[in-house]
Parts: C-alpha cells; sequence; structure tokens
C-alpha cells in the first residue's frame, strides 16, 4: 500500500509537470482518484518534493503546476512504451497515414536521442527481442492517400484559425472552388477534412485526397461554441453525415457471440434476447455505409428500424445484380 501511495503521488506530480495552464484541486482529485482534502494533502507532498511548484490564479479557481519539469525523473521510456510507438507508427505506414507515421516514428528517435548511452544499452536488447515478436497484422481494403504538404496547411489553418479556399474534385459540382471554414480533420481509411462551405449550415466532410490548389485566407475561421468534432464523429457511421437515424439490429443466435465483441457504433446498446439473439440499438448518419458494412453479415442480422436502412439495402442489392447480369457473371 505504502508503494502503491507513493506512485500515485509520482503519477499526480507527473500530471502537473504535463499541464501547461494547471490542474485545479478538483482536477487533482479526479486524477488521484481520491476526495478533495486528500488531494490537498498530496499537492502539499509534493510541494516539499517539488518546489518549483506553482499556483496560478484563475479566478474563481486556483490551479497549480509543475513548469519546470521534473528533472528528469521520469524521462526514461521503458522497452515495452518504445516498441508501442514504433509499431504505432508502423500500423500508420501499413494503413497509407505517411506523415503521422513519420511523426512518430520522429518522436522515437529524439526519445532515444534523449537517452544516456548506459540506459539505451540497457534498453536495446528487449527493444529489438519485442520488435521481433511484434507485428502488425495489414488489413485488406482501401488505404489512406496522404499529401504532407496538404496536412501541413491544413494544421497551419487550424492552428492559426483562418479559412480555407480550394478547387475540389466530388460531390455535385467537381472542379469547383470552394471557400470554407475549418473544423477539424478525421483519420481513417479515407482522410478527411471536417469544414462548414460558406453561405452553408453546418459542417461536412471533404475528401483530402480531392482537395487540390488550398490556399489559406486572411478571414478568421469562426466556428460555433457548441462545436465538438468528437461528437460529430460519433454521431456518424464511419465518416457519412446526414439526418440521425434510430437503428435497431437483431443478430441472429449464431453470430450472437460474434456480435457481443463487434463495435457497430460508440452509441450502441446491447441486449441479450431470450432466443439467444443479440439486439443492438443506436442513433447514427451514413445508412449507406452502414449498408454497405451490414452486407458482410450475410442473413446472420436483421434490420428492426430504420425502414429506410432496409430499403437502401434491396436497391443496393439490385443495383449489384444489375451489375452482373450486365457484366455476363454467372456467380
Amino acid at each position: 500500500m505504502r508503494f502503491e501511495k507513493t506512485r500515485a503521488l509520482l503519477d499526480l506530480a507527473r500530471a502537473l509537470a504535463g499541464s501547461a495552464e494547471g490542474l485545479t484541486l478538483d482536477e487533482m482529485a479526479q486524477i488521484a482518484r481520491v476526495g478533495r482534502r486528500t488531494a490537498e494533502r498530496m499537492r502539499d507532498a509534493i510541494e516539499q518534493i517539488f518546489p518549483q511548484l506553482e499556483a496560478v490564479d484563475d479566478p474563481p479557481y486556483k490551479r497549480f503546476r509543475i513548469s519546470n519539469g521534473l528533472d528528469r525523473l521520469f524521462q526514461a521510456p521503458t522497452a515495452e512504451e518504445l516498441v508501442a510507438l514504433n509499431t504505432t507508427a508502423l500500423a500508420y505506414q501499413a494503413a497509407g497515414n505517411v506523415d503521422r507515421a513519420n511523426a512518430l516514428l520522429s518522436l522515437e528517435g529524439k526519445l532515444k536521442a534523449s537517452l544516456r548511452s548506459s540506459a539505451l544499452r540497457r534498453l536495446e536488447p528487449d527493444v529489438e527481442a519485442l520488435l521481433q515478436a511484434e507485428m502488425v497484422a495489414i488489413q485488406p481494403g482501401p488505404r489512406a492517400i496522404e499529401d504532407g504538404s496538404l496536412l501541413l496547411q491544413l494544421r497551419h489553418a487550424l492552428k492559426a484559425s483562418r479559412e480555407v479556399r480550394f478547387v475540389y474534385n466530388g460531390g455535385s459540382r467537381p472542379g469547383e472552388q470552394r471557400h470554407v471554414v475549418p473544423y477539424g480533420l478525421l483519420f481513417g481509411r479515407t482522410n478527411y477534412l471536417v469544414a462548414a462551405e460558406r453561405l452553408q449550415v453546418g459542417p461536412k466532410t471533404w475528401r483530402l485526397d480531392r482537395i487540390q490548389e488550398l490556399e489559406i485566407q486572411d478571414t478568421p475561421a469562426v466556428l460555433p461554441l457548441d462545436f465538438s468534432l468528437a461528437e460529430f464523429a460519433r454521431r456518424s457511421f464511419g465518416t457519412f453525415h446526414g439526418a440521425l437515424e434510430h437503428v435497431v439490429l437483431r443478430i441472429k443466435p449464431d453470430r450472437a457471440q460474434d456480435a457481443l465483441r463487434w463495435i457497430f457504433h460508440p452509441s450502441q446498446q446491447v441486449t441479450m434476447q431470450s432466443d439467444g439473439s443479440i439486439l443492438v440499438t443506436f442513433q447514427a448518419s451514413g445508412m449507406l455505409e452502414l449498408s454497405w458494412h451490414l452486407f458482410s453479415w450475410s442473413d446472420q442480422i436483421e434490420i428492426i428500424a430504420p425502414e429506410s436502412l432496409r430499403a437502401l439495402m434491396v436497391d443496393e442489392l439490385r443495383r449489384a445484380l444489375a451489375v452482373h447480369v450486365a457484366t455476363g457473371d454467372q456467380n
């Protein structure tokens, strides 16, 4: 128990050193999973160990931070941390996300360079052993195409809160110039800019591989105060957006165990039925992308709601059959 208390104290000190604006007592209590009075005692103990702890007035609160770091106390990474960084970079690389892969590999190099030679020599055998024993599985499917210079420009516009203008080779007006307010970036099998077009209501997604001739404007980008990129991503299926639908799916007993391990949507509610089937409910937009996914479940899934999703799957099936007939495919 003594060691656990020491570890909790050091973890809190690390959090205080890693926060530029500082932490309130309530935030410290939440991080340490203790009450406010215990957080006060922990703060006092940290101040004795790290006298550089400073209080910052932020009415109506007071924040605390360790602005000069922890004097290298926590800067030595473990072999497991270095390997996790490396394998994550390789996963990004395999998915076509070269820009982020290179950023992580660069960070890995900087971490190694910051180590003393003796510490690095101790880590290297374990790192090599784990790298040989862990491999990223390459998943079939489309790969993202990253343009490093485009990402650099978009990130600059997002940091500077500036509107952007570009030619978009997609949508209902391919090849036209668009003037948008950038909200953020979504990364996946295809990478997207989330942005609202001028004179339009609400943001939508723009494929990065269809954006050309991007220019950063001098006009400030004004975002709604209540916008959350995380919430925007959560309410869609994949990256397709539209009107929210209440989705109810029934997975038959033969695939019930698979469904229990499957995430259809972050907001899903899963209920076991008396006949051994699974009922999955969630709210999302992007019914077209959802319909494509549901085809992979064959006849083991039943769409209870919405009716529009059932109709959409029928239309997609008819379209696929028409293509097979037109091309002479007998399968």
